[in-house]
């Protein structure tokens, strides 16, 4: 018996051992496969009370979602931790747009655990593809101004740069488009209806903003003189966290965003008198401010409105980032030590004069230290060379709406001019230009005036943008202030653009020069070595065809249309608008209608065009030309004489999801607009990472891709910044060049004859009157070019040897353009911000003890 005894406490001691060497992972952390399902599962039954009987396909996506969003937060608690510790400058990124895109495979991809959640999801009979499919592009922005403040953000936290995005918690989207009859329609873009995963609501962390009103003035007993604003309105504004991970790091950053809320939602006294409409007025018209992105200002309310949330999403800003200051600090005096914050673009320079209201009016601060701290706070970056975007407020609607911040900003235009008449004596011309009140016809309050006064620093989005920001449009402020301006060329991620856009070339790129380039895109100078490798040149090209049949499927799909995916891709995908001249690859097309109409069995290298983006709900004219696109592309598709040789495409809704599918399938990148419109652009950066060959102008970031990439590999037209303005000083007459080239009024001929248009013939003739007899994007003096370039697009294309040399080299040489590059420019030059390094300490149930008792710190 003591014999068994004995055998059986060593078996005892032998398993203790054993179980002393198991290692059980935590359910929200582990990353073993079974760890995930488990994990996984939990959510599915935990979070969304479903299971797998009844779950729906959102009910997967949240659970998926969430389980990656507790391996992350790891990341942001440590990360917050540290920043708070460290008491670390800051970068504050103010933007009323962050287009960041679905975060689940960009999180998959940071994490590095892709296909570990491949496997696991696998395994568990579902497809990761269809879940990914399922998020909602977040309804954040619009074009390229939002998107590169995603970009910003990615490389911020890869960079382990501390940083805030702050911006506005739209609940509707600019919108979702579709076609009716060839028509843009505009469709409510309700990305929030099935929930998001990312955001964390803070309803502790919320300010009141004040609106309307009067102001009082008055002398305190110092015999100081100060300003009491007393509102006719207030509303609250509660922030709703998304953390934004870095790549390969333990970084992970935050975008707060400010929802709209009444300060009282229910007024029972309205209620028990039968006034139940006025008793949720109050927050009806409060959450109006945050309810959707860029209202039509066609209207005054609409303009008002899109005042009110700039105003709202910085006073929010300012008074938060003043309330963690003041969390480590006993004063403000060192507030532009702690924060560097950066204006993108007009829409938050509003932020200059509430800035000066915090100080003065609230924490009492003398003006000239308030007016110091706030030059030494804020950057501003230019992202326009047209005129009409330069925002401008009327001057009587700022003051019935903001009437304190009009006081500051006609106290600070008057010491600026002080300043301005110190420097040019008599110059009253420039006085004129550079106030911040323009004072011909209706008076109205300029905010790039305003932005660039109250910054330390001033910069455009590309070489030839600055440049011309510094000849033209801010010439009077660059000759006062040289040294605020520079450059800082946009870039954007390779993570989003690159490895989780385009999977097969990221393997093809990983097995012949390894991941590195992921963090420092320069090292794809590598892949020049393999342009000669006659079998990766093959692979590159079997990755491009099945991108190219991949986004076929997608269009037979979801257009109803087929395309042949030998053929040429050209792709043309922005915001509609006529300076990025999309009728201009539309005149090339009918030309090319044209000639096959005439001889049918001409040879001709066969293209699909295709074509993406919105239009504002405004903007007549933009929507015309949608118009016309798929009205050409219903009649070329249709014409069994073209034989499928052309044809044409406008897929509805462009996004950023949409985005991934087309960027790299893409042969042909159409960056086409007028020399010296565009600041920069950054689709044709994607473009070109993704191995697309551009035809493009000498505008924007275009000249310093053709520089890169070499002018062999670019096909380059079109006038120069130049010729368009002596051209257009000697007196542009832009029917002349329909007079005297037959191919393009044989075009306009065919447009307005109604063959396009159900034999309506003025339909399109407001596009072809203003192109006739206006043209100020000099569609017509370009044609010509145009059109000649595209013929040796045509004979390159069929040399596929050589196209696919050409693609290679684009992408290899497109190390400038990662967002990276150019957050780094900004953090050297601008922010002067140092990275800090996160180190992870685990969460373990075991060291969790007593929680401390004291006071709360909020970040």
């Amino acid at each position: 018996m003591a014999e068994d005894f004995s055998k059986q406490n060593e078996k005892s001691e032998t398993t203790k051992d054993f179980d002393r060497k198991i290692v059980i992972e935590d359910d929200r952390t582990g990353l073993d496969i079974k760890t995930l399902k488990r994990a996984f599962m939990d959510n599915l039954f935990y979070v969304q009370a479903r299971f797998p009987a009844v779950a729906s396909k959102n009910d997967y996506y949240l659970a998926l979602s969430y389980t990656v969003r507790d391996r992350l937060l790891k990341h942001w608690i440590n990360t917050a931790r540290t920043y708070f510790k460290k008491r670390s400058r800051t970068v504050c990124y103010l933007s009323a747009e962050f287009l960041t895109g679905p975060h689940l495979g960009n999180n998959l991809i940071s994490l590095g655990i892709y296909d570990r959640i491949q496997q696991a999801v696998d395994e568990l009979g579902l497809d990761l593809d269809e879940l990914l499919e399922q998020e909602e592009d977040p309804g954040l922005g619009n074009g390229g101004l939002g998107r590169l403040a995603a970009c910003y953000l990615d490389s911020m936290a890869t960079l382990e740069v501390p940083s805030i995005g702050y911006g506005i918690r739209y609940e509707f989207g600019i919108f979702d488009q579709e076609f009716h009859d060839g028509w843009q329609v505009e469709v409510t873009d309700k990305w929030l209806r099935l929930g998001n995963p990312w955001e964390i609501a803070r309803p502790e962390v919320s300010f009141d903003v004040k609106l309307g009103g009067r102001t009082e003035a008055s002398y305190d007993e110092d015999g100081d003189y100060r300003v009491k604003w007393i509102p006719d309105r207030v509303v609250k504004g509660i922030a709703y966290d998304t953390p934004i991970l870095g790549y390969k790091v333990n970084t992970a950053n935050m975008l707060r965003l400010w929802k709209a809320e009444a300060c009282e939602s229910f007024d029972f006294q309205a209620f028990n008198v039968g006034d139940y409409y006025g008793s949720v007025h109050e927050k009806m018209y409060s959450e109006n401010i945050t309810k959707v992105l860029y209202p039509n200002d066609e209207q005054i309310s609409g303009k008002e409105l899109r005042l009110e949330q700039q105003y709202f999403f910085v006073s929010c800003s300012l008074q938060d980032m003043i309330r963690i200051h003041l969390q480590s600090a006993e004063h403000l005096d060192n507030f532009h030590e702690k924060y560097a914050a950066q204006l993108n673009d007009t829409h938050p320079a509003i932020a200059v004069a509430e800035l000066m209201r915090l100080l003065v009016d609230e924490h009492g601060m003398e003006w000239d230290a308030a007016w110091d701290i706030t030059r030494k706070t804020f950057a501003y970056t230019n992202h326009t060379l047209l005129p009409e975007a330069l925002e401008k407020w009327p001057v009587g609607m700022l003051s019935r709406i903001l009437p304190r911040h009009m006081e500051i900003i006609y106290e600070i235009n008057s010491r600026f001019l002080e300043q301005v008449s110190d420097a040019f004596p008599g110059d009253m011309a420039r006085l004129a230009r550079m106030s911040m009140i323009e004072e011909t016809g209706e008076r109205y309050v300029r905010m790039a005036n305003l932005a660039c006064a109250g910054s330390h620093a001033v910069n455009g989005v590309a070489a030839l943008h600055t440049e011309l920001l510094k000849k033209y449009v801010m010439r009077d402020f660059y000759e006062l202030w040289p040294e605020k301006f520079s450059n800082k060329t946009n870039g954007v991620t390779p993570r989003r653009w690159i490895l989780l856009s385009n999977p097969g070339i990221t393997r093809l790129i990983n097995e012949n020069i390894g991941e590195g380039w992921a963090k420092d895109l320069y090292r794809l100078k590598d892949l020049e070595a393999l342009v000669g490798d006659s079998e990766f040149c093959e692979q590159w090209q079997q990755v491009k065809n099945k991108n190219k049949q991949n986004l076929a499927t997608y269009i037979q799909t979801h257009c109803n249309i087929s395309i042949d995916s030998a053929s040429m891709f050209d792709v043309l995908v922005k915001r509609i608008h006529e300076y990025k001249r999309q009728h201009l690859s539309l005149l090339h097309i009918v030309a090319l209608y044209n000639r096959i109409r005439k001889d049918p069995s001409m040879d001709i290298t066969p293209r699909t065009f295709i074509f993406g983006g919105k239009a504002a709900p405004g903007y007549f004219m933009a929507k015309l030309i949608i118009k016309m696109i798929n009205s050409v592309g219903d009649v070329v598709n249709s014409d069994p004489d073209v034989a499928g040789r052309l044809k044409v495409v406008f897929i509805p809704d462009f996004n950023v999801t949409l985005g991934q599918r087309i960027y790299p399938a893409a042969d042909l990148s159409e960056q086409i607009s007028v020399a010296g419109k565009e600041a920069s652009g950054t689709g044709n950066m994607k473009f070109a990472m993704n191995g697309a060959l551009t035809i493009g102008t000498l505008d924007g970031a275009n000249v310093e891709i053709r520089e890169q990439v070499g002018a062999e590999n670019f096909f380059l037209f079109g006038l120069t910044v130049d010729d368009v303005h002596d051209i257009k000083s000697r007196g542009y007459n832009p029917k002349s060049y329909c007079d005297n080239d037959s191919e393009l009024k044989e075009a306009f001929d065919t447009i307005a004859s109604g063959i396009f248009s159900n034999n309506d013939t003025g339909l399109f003739k407001p596009v072809l009157d203003s192109l006739l007899y206006d043209d100020p994007f000099m569609v017509m003096a370009d044609f010509r070019s145009y059109v000649e370039c595209q013929e040796l697009v045509s004979q390159a294309f069929l040399d596929r040897e050589t196209w696919t040399r050409m693609s290679i080299l684009n992408t290899s040489r497109m190390g400038k353009f990662s967002s990276d590059r150019s957050i780094q420019d900004y953090c050297r030059d601008i922010w002067h911000v140092d990275p800090i390094s996160i180190q992870i300490k685990e969460y373990r149930q075991i060291d969790l003890g007593k929680i401390p008792s004291k006071k709360s710190l909020i970040i």
